[in-house]
């Protein structure tokens, strides 16, 4: 699953079949079987347009794409949130964030062993503390379309924007986001547990907001452009 993980962060484009290939070229003998059900528990799918890229839970709530055309000219317009696959010495966790898109700055982010969407929850309870945005944009997985999600977002009278063709064409920051995480972070640290990797993705995104400038910001920090600074 770590193999898995650093091909599609390098290749997003990689669906199981393809990726079947990559791990057999690297001397792994696995079957598209197997490969297809390891990306079903990373939540993994290539980004290639298709319909239905992330199905909604049933009963749960979705929303149009709002975002196709408009310029991104201002803090809190847009949040994006995101859920991401992190391989762990011996296990794995997931990593939800919330950023803004203009600036590029990390809101709130949280790690869990599951799939639920309480995590997601907590980080959007996290950002709201911070800021609130005018739209905010998801894919259509059932941590983003589920009533308790979608209800506090309306309850901030937030427009609600989903991603209708794939993340990296909808919500291609986050996306960049990951690759930048994962490079600079997760792959070096080889975290051991969950609580290792809290702990040092709290030291990164420190680093990240307030120490790590952009070439497209200018060569300012997220939090300069955020805080207008």
């Amino acid at each position: 699953m770590k193999l898995i993980d650093a091909q599609y962060t390098m290749h997003p484009f990689l669906g199981s079949r393809q990726m079947c290939s990559v791990l057999r070229r690297m001397g792994y003998g696995v079957n598209r079987k197997r490969v297809q059900r390891l990306m079903r528990i990373m939540n993994l799918e290539a980004i290639y347009p298709k319909p239905h890229l992330s199905k909604p839970g049933k009963d749960h709530l979705v929303f149009p794409y709002l975002l196709r055309g408009m310029a991104i000219e201002r803090p809190n317009q847009v949040w994006g949130i995101d859920i991401t696959f992190l391989g762990l010495h011996g296990g794995f966790a997931y990593l939800v964030a919330l950023l803004d898109w203009f600036s590029r700055y990390v809101l709130a982010f949280e790690v869990s062993t599951t799939l639920d969407h309480h995590f997601c929850l907590s980080a959007l309870d996290r950002a709201l503390r911070i800021g609130r945005p005018q739209i905010h944009n998801s894919d259509q997985g059932a941590q983003f379309t589920c009533k308790d999600y979608v209800g506090r977002l309306l309850k901030e009278e937030i427009q609600i924007s989903m991603d209708g063709r794939g993340r990296a064409l909808d919500n291609v920051f986050v996306e960049r986001l990951w690759r930048t995480v994962k490079y600079e972070d997760v792959f070096p640290k080889d975290y051991q547990t969950p609580l290792d990797c809290i702990q040092g993705l709290t030291e990164y995104f420190n680093f990240y907001n307030y120490h790590r400038p952009h070439s497209v910001l200018g060569g300012r920090t997220p939090a300069e452009v955020y805080f207008g600074k």
